[in-house]
């Protein structure tokens, strides 16, 4: 299930080809196309080729997080400004971006499902999104069957220990594929305890069934 790419470079490709066919068939049917983007330090170069991407329709593609830090828009720990710096430039600035901080309208946040591409990175203790261990609020957040798509996490989680808002696991799971990126030894035996059956949030990805998981590896990541 894990697909090993031998440098930053080569997963980059990969991921940036695989969302964008994605949001391409997405709008071959459909008025518009969505992809949940995520933060941290795995997606930057994935980003920058996505973003140049010539042959999609930006202007129809909608794009919104998995996670917040409840922080300015302009704020370094921002995940909105990564992605408005990394992929909505170029060819994606056509692209409308839905942030999470302040939140937006649960209404307007529904209508975008179901996602066409989620991109997911993961920590080592096996959080996704912002769905961390040891939050009070982790298993309402983890309800697969929960109707909410919107859930806050305290500060003092996560690193940076900020306060955040995140997209629950039954938003994640309201999509048409997902793309977990991963860098590093450490990274790839989470993954490997997660599929052999650890209780961890990112296997609660890995084992559903209801919507494809594509889990890209590498032995590191550039900026």
């Amino acid at each position: 299930m894990i697909e090993t790419y031998a440098n930053a470079h080569a997963l980059a490709e990969a991921a940036a080809k695989a969302v964008a066919a994605r949001l391409e068939t997405g709008l071959r049917t459909r008025p518009r196309a969505t992809l949940v983007a995520t933060g941290g330090r795995s997606p930057g170069m994935t980003y920058d080729r996505l973003g140049a991407t010539g042959l999609l329709d930006w202007a129809r593609v909608v794009v919104t997080l998995s996670d917040e830090r409840c922080v300015a828009a302009d704020a370094p720990e921002s995940n909105a400004r990564l992605v408005r710096e990394r992929l909505l430039a170029g060819q994606a600035a056509k692209a409308h971006l839905v942030p999470l901080w302040p939140k937006p309208d649960a209404a307007a946040l529904r209508a975008l499902l179901p996602f066409d591409a989620v991109m997911l990175g993961m920590g080592e203790d096996g959080h996704v999104a912002s769905l961390i261990p040891g939050d009070p609020g982790l298993a309402q957040a983890m309800d697969p069957r929960a109707g909410t798509l919107l859930a806050d996490v305290p500060e003092g989680l996560g690193s940076p220990p900020l306060a955040r808002v995140t997209l629950t696991l039954s938003a994640l799971l309201a999509s048409r594929a997902i793309f977990l990126l991963i860098a590093g030894g450490a990274k790839r035996e989470v993954v490997e305890r997660a599929l052999a059956g650890e209780d961890l949030p990112v296997g609660r990805i890995l084992v559903q069934e209801q919507v494809p998981v594509r889990v890209l590896w590498g032995p590191s990541f550039e900026r």
